[in-house]
């Protein structure tokens, strides 16, 4: 991403024949938006429908009422009586405005993303299927996938946008979802992951879906461990001291301190634990600022990395000691559902022993 990034398309005025043709080119395009364009379509006709009932069983018996109170036929004190009904239809008027403005003013974000997409030499998806990728946040749960999608189309491979997926089932039922930045390396690096400590939980709870055993935690020099916690492979210690020197460390904590980041294999991620605001031109501007200052930097400081085990550059590989960090059970969240169990039964028990 070493050009001028043109930001004009973000503030440009949107029409609302824009929005129309965009959505139409969308769904020539791809089998995928005409299946939302069929849904959209159905949504509609049931929302009319709806509107219809309610005319015939609350609106139109309402003005009836209105206009024969109006008109001396009925005693004004019906007209509490059809307060309740005047309250139904003022509130579902507004709900109604507020999410056709809404649902006007997201595809308007699309229309602009997408021109800047056009504007800058990337490919822009407003849905799109979920990528294979190695890291903590991918590969979980269900109903996988990625909006407000941005990527390069050649050269160095630059993917973000936001990732959803969806655990448990029923009332535990749970969306996730995450702002992601992936950036393709030159080289087979070892698994390291650096878990901001500016995203935390309670007691310092890790925010990432994964947890990965304290014993490959590595403390790095100066303030850097304020910043994040580091955790490489045993026995990876010294690459980790290789891949992140002091200039790098600099840069992570300037750039991307309220992130996640973690390499592994070939990529480098960054994680978000919200999704990103991708209709603010200020999120493009930080998140290429970190491809140019953490992923330019990365990529130059591993540019001639070679696992000592394997001891081949040609090779490209990592050893399957360094290829994976070992995972952890969250012992803090066990303790929690244990006192709470403990305090639900225990009053049980003394209950049952009286």
């Amino acid at each position: 991403m070493d050009r001028t990034i043109d930001y004009t398309p973000l503030f440009a005025e949107v029409s609302r024949d824009d929005v129309v043709q965009y959505r139409a080119e969308l769904a020539r395009a791809s089998t995928h938006a005409a299946h939302e364009h069929i849904t959209r379509v159905v949504t509609w006709v049931i929302a009319a429908l709806v509107i219809m009932t309610m005319s015939l069983v609350v609106v139109f018996p309402l003005l009836v009422t209105v206009v024969a109170i109006a008109s001396g036929a009925r005693p004004i004190t019906e007209s509490v009586a059809a307060l309740p009904g005047l309250v139904i239809v003022v509130v579902a008027v507004v709900l109604a405005v507020r999410f056709l403005r809404s649902a006007q003013q997201s595809w308007q974000q699309r229309v602009r993303m997408s021109r800047f997409a056009a504007a800058n030499g990337l490919i822009f998806e407003p849905r799109s299927p979920a990528p294979s990728y190695p890291g903590a946040i991918f590969g979980l749960g269900s109903s996988r996938l990625v909006t407000d999608h941005f990527r390069t189309p050649d050269g160095r491979f630059i993917d973000f946008g936001n990732y959803t997926y969806v655990t448990g089932s029923g009332k535990s039922r749970t969306t996730h979802r995450w702002g992601f930045l992936a950036m393709h390396l030159d080289r087979a690096l070892p698994h390291m992951l650096l878990d901001s400590t500016a995203n935390n939980g309670m007691f310092g709870a890790s925010n990432l879906p994964t947890a990965f055993r304290r014993d490959q935690v590595l403390s790095l020099e100066g303030d850097f461990d304020r910043y994040f916690t580091l955790y490489c492979p045993k026995q990876y210690e010294r690459d980790a001291l290789y891949v992140f020197t002091p200039d790098l460390m600099a840069l992570l904590i300037d750039e991307a301190a309220p992130f996640d980041v973690e390499i592994i294999d070939r990529w480098l991620f960054v994680y978000a634990a919200r999704p990103f605001p991708l209709a603010d031109p200020a999120t493009y501007q930080r998140l290429l600022r970190i491809v140019s200052t953490v992923g330019a930097k990365t990529l130059s400081q591993t540019d001639r990395y070679v696992d000592e085990r394997i001891g081949v550059f040609s090779a490209n590989i990592v050893a399957p000691a360094g290829q994976r960090l070992k995972g952890s059970v969250r012992w803090a969240g066990i303790i929690v559902i244990g006192v709470i169990v403990v305090a639900w039964v225990v009053p049980i028990v003394f209950s049952f022993l009286q």
